[in-house]
């Protein structure tokens, strides 16, 4: 959400950072709406003035026992009140209207992050680790279900597209990257894990950014909640509607959950295994900071990211994504992309987004400072730490030998009961 008041005094630095997104000019139609809806208030507030103008008057005629006079000035506060009625339904359509269109308008892009219309004009960062030598990679597919282990034809018949099995060793091999990278996150870095709801109401998802835009990425209930997509929505709605003293800030929170996306503007693009999925579980990390805190904050929680792709000994990049590339809720943006071997690119397996005050004005979050009048809206910030399921297809690629036995990497041994490989020997 954005501040109206700002947006007035500069409209034309908002315009400049919205066509920076790829939009046109947005600050005419706000403006002239803001206008209507301040003109009202204006009025409003003039006939108030005067119907109490007019019940003063009313008083002094009954006390001269001016009965006429009275009915008079009577009728005159009614036909005041009728016109107001009326300009308050007009000025409300005209308020849910400017409403409508700053809750449909990105955040602003933060200064530093590069100009560009796509993924072209992202900027790499820095890189880690080398891509493995490995004559004829196979992909994720080929090694699960070469092993037995990942069953895609089941799932179809079960659920639909986008969904998958995994049996044995597979399936635990999801479940030790999950535990694994929740103990990195709260040994580690000092975040608290929190086991949150998974279906939320419409000011959650409101609150994040993800309504009343990408409802359609969305899965809904028969009862109207909500199904979360990442569990960013639940962990930052913690702060919904609240006034945190700042000497409590930053709160850093994770969560291990599912994630339900629909899919749907990603017709036809990665349809072949699990980078893509209805349903997968990832690792959240969120942040809850003062305005000074989150610059820091947001490189803090992308090191918080990269470090387990380290452990793991998974080779990635760290890109800056451009103003045409970012989320719609984020200021700037840091992509972690991990090396996949059968494809001979890096995908993207961590997102670690600061946004600013933007989800806090949409949540009314706020802080202040003990002893001080006057709030502030906070800071929030997500990351992925990480994506389970690509990670799990990160290893399997990266950690195939010539006969499709996969190596267990070092760090996730102890939470596979010391297991080193998955598979026959070749």
């Amino acid at each position: 959400m954005h501040d109206i008041r700002a947006l007035r005094a500069d409209p034309a630095a908002y315009d400049a950072a919205w066509a920076l997104r790829g939009l046109p000019a947005q600050s005419p139609a706000i403006l002239e709406l803001d206008a209507a809806v301040r003109s009202f208030q204006t009025k409003s507030q003039e006939a108030k003035a005067r119907q109490n103008a007019i019940s003063a008057e009313i008083g002094q005629a009954m006390r001269r026992g001016d009965q006429a006079e009275a009915q008079r000035l009577k009728a005159a506060v009614e036909s005041i009140k009728s016109e107001v009625a009326s300009d308050e339904e007009w000025a409300n359509l005209q308020k849910a209207k400017l409403d409508a269109i700053l809750a449909a308008l990105p955040n602003l892009p933060a200064r530093d992050v590069p100009h560009g219309a796509d993924e072209h004009g992202n900027v790499e960062q820095r890189r880690w680790g080398s891509a493995p030598i490995i004559t004829a990679p196979k992909d994720h597919v080929a090694l699960g279900e070469g092993l037995g282990l990942m069953d895609f034809e089941a799932a179809a018949r079960t659920s639909g597209a986008r969904f998958v099995f995994l049996k044995g060793e597979l399936a635990r091999l999801e479940r030790a990257l999950g535990a694994f990278m929740l103990d990195i996150q709260t040994r580690e870095h000092g975040y608290t894990e929190v086991s949150p709801p998974l279906l939320v109401r419409d000011e959650a998802v409101f609150g994040t950014g993800q309504l009343p835009k990408f409802s359609e990425d969305l899965f809904r209930t028969t009862d109207g909640k909500w199904l979360i997509p990442t569990a960013e929505v639940s962990l930052t709605n913690m702060v919904l509607g609240q006034i945190l003293d700042e000497a409590e800030l930053p709160l850093r929170l994770t969560a291990l959950t599912p994630c339900f996306r629909s899919e749907a503007g990603a017709s036809g693009r990665d349809t072949r295994g699990m980078i893509r999925q209805h349903q997968f579980y990832k690792v959240e990390l969120v942040s809850i900071t003062t305005p000074e805190q989150s610059q820091d904050e947001h490189e803090r929680m992308t090191g918080c990211a990269e470090a387990v792709l380290k452990r793991l000994e998974l080779p990635f990049r760290t890109m800056l994504l451009c103003t045409g590339d970012m989320g719609f809720g984020a200021r700037k943006t840091y992509d972690l992309e991990v090396w996949m071997p059968s494809q001979e690119t890096y995908r993207e397996i961590s997102s670690c987004s600061n946004c600013g005050d933007f989800q806090a004005r949409r949540m009314d979050a706020r802080c202040k400072t003990a002893g001080e009048k006057g709030t502030r809206f906070m800071h929030t910030l997500n990351g992925s730490g990480l994506a389970v399921g690509r990670t799990l297809v990160a290893v399997l690629e990266n950690y195939q030998d010539e006969g499709g036995r996969i190596s267990i990497p070092t760090a996730l041994q102890p939470y596979m009961g010391g297991l080193t490989h998955i598979g026959a020997a070749s």
